[in-house]
């Protein structure tokens, strides 16, 4: 859920092709003729997922870049490189289809609405699977996105090498963690109710609480984004009473940057939280799997629970900002919103200390009986 590499979301311009012209440039940029093509939910990008007569794969997604974070071609470079690198690391992450002049993207004008903005184009493989939306969760997955999240992190930050790999450090990125603070300038679109209160709770406490251990924290390259529909999995060895699934995707790496290893186990608890019927027992399953990988430090543990509320804070209210912009895609951008606020609410009404215990003693379990790998 990219929105530029500033704090500036209000100057985003999503791209505007229809099925007819997003199919014209997979055959102009891409020399594939689309033989069928549907367009995919998005937050300020565009996506279609289409299917080809002919070439490798048969099936890829367009992914057309908002024109603002078009103008970084070295950071859409990176991530593009850092999917590649993980896709080679036996991950499961989608490679771009070269351009016919041999290239992994191309600046490309178009698009139904008016005036001559350029986007970037990529032809990415499209991965098979189902989004964790759209399972009922349990410890199993819960516990495999947990180790997921360390994973991809540790490997990325150990491994991977770019000559642009400086263009990560994203400043003033809406969507880092570290910046929760700048959200004070979109609050604006929250009104004045309940909810508003407590994201300015989450606020101050994490200017006091957080932001002064930032430097206690262990640095790290994060994929920054790992929520429910941006994980696919699929089954196996399944049964009606006790489902496993296996992470069969990994999407959307516009919001990678440099953080904090608990930035982004923090992540994946708040968006873990998000589907579950019991949002509140999902953080310890999660930090059992990344812990599995990476423990905690004493200072990250102590800061999770505000970073888990601080991740709840970016994506309600930049996401209510945003659906001020964009009305007619206010379904797909507020679509946390519809058990966020409850979870939220809840995570303040019952009290740091009892939520953290909650985690704790559920991750410490994981150590005496730890799942099969």
């Amino acid at each position: 859920m990219s929105s530029g590499n500033d704090c500036q979301a209000q100057t985003l311009t999503k791209p505007t092709f229809d099925e007819r012209g997003a199919a014209e440039l997979v055959d102009r940029v891409f020399g594939l003729k689309v033989s069928w093509i549907s367009s995919l939910p998005s937050y300020d990008d565009q996506n279609f997922h289409v299917r080809v007569s002919a070439g490798g794969a048969d099936e890829y997604v367009l992914k057309i870049t908002n024109s603002e974070d078009s103008q970084e071609p070295e950071l859409i470079e990176v991530q593009t490189q850092a999917m590649m690198f993980l896709s080679a690391q036996g991950f499961p992450s989608a490679t771009p289809y070269l351009t016919k002049d041999g290239h992994i993207m191309s600046l490309e004008s178009g698009g139904t609405g008016l005036g001559s903005k350029k986007y970037m184009v990529r032809l990415l493989t499209y991965l098979p699977g189902t989004p964790v939306a759209k399972i009922t969760t349990n410890a199993q997955i819960l516990y495999e996105i947990g180790r997921l999240a360390a994973s991809v992190d540790k490997v990325l930050s150990e491994k991977f090498q770019h000559p642009s790999v400086k263009s990560l450090h994203r400043g003033q990125f809406i969507w880092n963690l570290a910046n929760v603070p700048l959200l004070d300038q979109y609050i604006y679109a929250l009104g004045q109710n309940k909810y508003r209160a407590v994201v300015e709770q989450v606020i101050e406490q994490f200017k006091g609480k957080v932001i002064p251990k930032l430097s206690s924290f262990r640095a790290c390259i994060n994929h920054g984004d790992l929520n429910d529909h941006n994980i696919l999995v699929d089954s196996c060895f399944a049964s009606l009473e006790n489902p496993q699934y296996r992470v069969s995707g990994i999407l959307d790496f516009s919001d990678m940057s440099y953080g904090y290893y608990v930035f982004e186990v923090a992540i994946a608890i708040m968006y873990m939280m998000i589907e579950s019927p019991d949002p509140l027992s999902v953080g310890g399953h999660v930090l059992a799997g990344f812990e599995s990988i990476l423990p905690l430090t004493a200072e990250e543990r102590g800061a999770l629970f505000l970073l888990v509320s601080g991740r709840f804070a970016q994506s309600l209210v930049i996401a209510a900002h945003t659906a001020l912009l964009y009305p007619e895609n206010k379904a797909y951008l507020t679509i946390t919103a519809k058990t966020g606020w409850k979870h939220l609410m809840t995570m303040f009404e019952v009290g740091q200390e009892a939520v953290e215990k909650k985690w704790f003693e559920t991750a410490q379990a994981y150590t005496h009986h730890a799942p099969a790998p």
